[in-house]
């Protein structure tokens, strides 16, 4: 029994936690961000959702509303570096200024990537059901330098539109297009990437071979990592044969990485990836040097 829930007469009743099981509670919240980050505050949530755990938390929103809690009180003592947590939800709009050409130059230097599907005979990217998966796999995606679009739930028909059309550009040459799915099992999660599916090929060319594939979350997996269920919604009347829901994000963050790189990678030629790395570094010298010229030039 956990300082945090007693039963009487069968009825569950909440008690607040002791100093003890708070201290508990921080200490495995940054051992899971220690060695696995970045994470969002939605995984943090499912991993002490772990009964195994001395000081485990409810299913629940108050359960995540406490996780959440936590984790913004030890990043702002300094005990959780803030870099740890990933958040896609919540972006500023910037505008870029420069000193001047050289300065942008430099800049861009910074930036330049070399085309790493160059000799591939695929096309691929990656859609997720929330942002808050986006976030955790953002860095993996631009690595490989293939495309995310966090869509949402049900995606906008616009959205879908327009990936439509970058798909058919990308793939105008003869190449394949494999589209990965992340997303909740659930009776909404297993019905939203149908609908992607579905909107995408109504709007590709007759030409395009389209492999769409659910990389996550699906029954194998539930097993596999032994994810929280939760009972589904029996309002939801919606694919009836989905008796326990998993959110995507109980998916550790680590695995949902590790698999989603041996996915992408397994469409690249081999040793790609390092032969790039290795242009790149040459072709952003020469651009530094060109910004050296440059603002030699205006001096």
């Amino acid at each position: 029994m956990t300082a945090h829930q007693v039963y009487r007469a069968g009825t569950l009743k909440r008690v607040r936690r002791s100093a003890a099981a708070i201290g508990q509670l921080d200490r495995q919240i940054i051992d899971v961000l220690t060695s696995d980050h970045p994470q969002s505050v939605r995984h943090v949530f499912y991993r002490m959702t772990d009964p195994r755990l001395p000081e485990p938390v409810e299913k629940s929103d108050r359960g995540y509303r406490h996780v959440q809690d936590r984790v913004k009180k030890l990043r702002r003592s300094g005990r959780l570096p803030y870099g740890w947590i990933a958040d896609a939800t919540r972006r500023g709009y910037h505008t870029s200024t420069f000193a001047g050409p050289a300065d942008f130059l430099r800049s861009m230097a910074g930036l330049y990537r070399a085309d790493l599907w160059a000799q591939s005979r695929f096309y691929v990217e990656v859609w997720c059901e929330s942002r808050s998966i986006a976030g955790v796999i953002q860095d993996t995606c631009k690595e490989l330098a293939v495309s995310l679009y966090p869509c949402g739930g049900f995606s906008s028909i616009t959205l879908a539109y327009d990936a439509a059309q970058t798909i058919n550009w990308k793939c105008e040459d003869g190449r394949d297009c494999v589209v990965y799915y992340i997303g909740d099992y659930d009776p909404a999660g297993v019905l939203i990437d149908r609908s992607l599916e579905r909107e995408l090929r109504e709007h590709l060319d007759p030409s395009v071979k389209l492999h769409f594939i659910r990389l996550g979350i699906d029954e194998t997996q539930i097993a596999q990592y032994d994810l929280p269920t939760k009972p589904r919604k029996e309002s939801d009347r919606r694919a009836l044969h989905i008796r326990g829901t998993v959110e995507a994000e109980a998916m550790p963050a680590h695995i949902l990485r590790g698999l989603l790189r041996e996915c992408i990678e397994a469409f690249l030629p081999a040793d790609a990836l390092a032969a790039v790395k290795v242009a790149e570094d040459s072709e952003r010298q020469h651009l530094e040097r060109l910004a050296d010229m440059l603002g030699a030039s205006n001096d």
